[in-house]
Parts: structure tokens; sequence; C-alpha cells
């Protein structure tokens, strides 16, 4: 049995990965600023007969909060094993519709966000000198992805952040993974921007996320492909497998994935005329 700590656990891909935990067995600390949604999250785990559940209230802009409610999660069971610092904002538009408040609440949320998570965990886990954190990051931290490069830009910086981490980490007992998944079916796709202006892109990327819905991966397929990956301590968990073949295709090719990401820009753009 492990003890995990899942952000943005209310919604999405960190309530699927809040699942799969509960249902091996596993105590996990749901949170999410969304208090009464990661509250009912934890509720619903609880009817698994498995594993346990409870729920805090968490920002994770706050640095402060973050680390309080890691030590104390560790001081409560006497230790942390499993960390997820998966919280995490959508971003859409063509560079020049952005504002710097999108910027900075990509920013704030994606790459500070697990930045304060890694703070918070990276010293209780090398005094225990065992553990695993767990960095959401996205296809797009490995790929070309155009129309919203904040959220591109910080999940890149995710996947750097991880990788040089692992290699810090080690020899020192501590385990680093870095989840990149291509597009699946989240709350997250849908609510582009929230709380800033929509921009004209990010309206048409919406519709056509909206129409690519039910083909989808499911975040459920996804949390049992990140705890499967975490089992066998990969460094990058890529799914599903298109993601993969991109992946590859950049790795192989990177001026033709950037022709392709040309591409996808003029379709979207090709929308608003």
């Amino acid at each position: 049995m492990s003890i995990a700590i899942v952000t943005g656990g209310a919604s999405g891909i960190g309530r699927a990965i809040a699942t799969s935990l509960v249902a091996r067995g596993d105590t996990v600390v749901v949170t999410d600023i969304n208090a009464d949604g990661a509250r009912k999250v934890a509720d619903k785990l609880n009817t698994l007969g498995k594993g346990k559940a409870t729920a805090l209230p968490l920002d994770v802009t706050d640095a402060d909060a973050v680390t309080e409610l890691y030590r104390s999660v560790k001081a409560e069971h006497g230790r942390l094993d499993l960390v997820f610092n998966n919280a995490g904002i959508a971003i859409g538009g063509l560079a020049e519709e952005l504002t710097l408040d999108h910027w900075n609440r990509a920013i704030d949320i994606n790459l500070k966000g697990v930045v304060h998570g890694v703070h918070a965990a990276y010293p209780i886990m090398l005094e225990q000198r065992s553990g695993h954190i767990v960095n959401t990051a996205s296809l797009a931290g490995l790929v070309p992805m155009p129309v919203g490069i904040p959220y591109t830009a910080t999940k890149h910086a995710v996947v750097g952040l991880s990788l040089g981490l692992r290699a810090e980490a080690a020899g020192r007992g501590v385990k680093v993974s870095v989840v990149c998944p291509s597009f699946v079916d989240t709350p997250l796709l849908a609510n582009v921007n929230p709380d800033l202006p929509e921009t004209p892109m990010s309206g048409n990327a919406k519709k056509d996320i909206q129409k690519a819905s039910p083909r989808l991966y499911t975040a459920e397929k996804l949390a049992r492909d990140i705890v499967r990956g975490v089992d066998r301590n990969k460094a990058l968990i890529v799914a599903p497998a298109h993601g993969r073949i991109a992946w590859r295709g950049v790795r192989l090719n990177p001026g033709g994935a950037v022709r392709v990401a040309q591409l996808a820009v003029g379709r979207i753009a090709g929308q608003q005329k």
C-alpha cells in the first residue's frame, strides 16, 4: 500500500489517477483548488471498498501551502511514497492574440505548480531515501504544438525539469517520471483560457475538440498507462500509441514536424474566414 498525493484531482486525469490508485489499495490524498470537487471524488472513492481517499483544498501556485500539505501528509502517515504533480491549465490562441496574463497563468500553474510540488516532495523523499515523483506534462512538451505556445513552453519545461531531476535523484533512492499524454477527453480541453479573454483561435480549437471528443483517449485508460509506467519506473510515459508515433516522428524529422504543425495552424485559421 502506497501513500500518494494527487494534485488537480477533482476531475480529468487527476481523478482517474486517484481512482486507479485507490482501486489497487493505496491511500490517496486528493487535492484541488476546487475543494468541493475534490471532496466529492474522495467520497466516491471511499465506496470502492479497497484503498482510502481524503480530500484537501490546494492552490498549487501557493508554494507555502503546497509545502505545508505535503509535510502534513508525511507527518500523518509516516512516509510519502507517490506524488502526482498533475494540476494544469490549457491556453489557446496565436501568439499575437495572447496577453501576458495568458502567459503568466500558464507559467504559474503548469510550471511553477510543478516546481512547488517538487520543492515540497523531494526533500521528504531524500530523507526517507524512497519515493516517486510523477509530473504531468503533455505530448506538447515533446512536439512543436502551436496555437497555445504558453502551454507548449511550460510543458517542455516540465519534461526538462523531470528528466534532469531523475538524473540527480537516481542514486539517492528517489524516482522521477514525466507523463506526456496526447489529446485526452478531459475538462481541460474544453475549458481553454478559463477566467481569461477568449481568443478567436481558442474558440475554433474548442469546436474541433468537441467534434473529436468521442474519439479521444479516455482519462481512465491513460491512468492505467500512467500507473503501469510508474510501476515500471519509466522516465517518460507517452500515451496513447499515436502520441508515441508523433514523438518518434519529431525525433526523426524535426523540420517535418514543424511543417505538419504549420498545416494545422493554416486549417484552424481558415475557419475564421
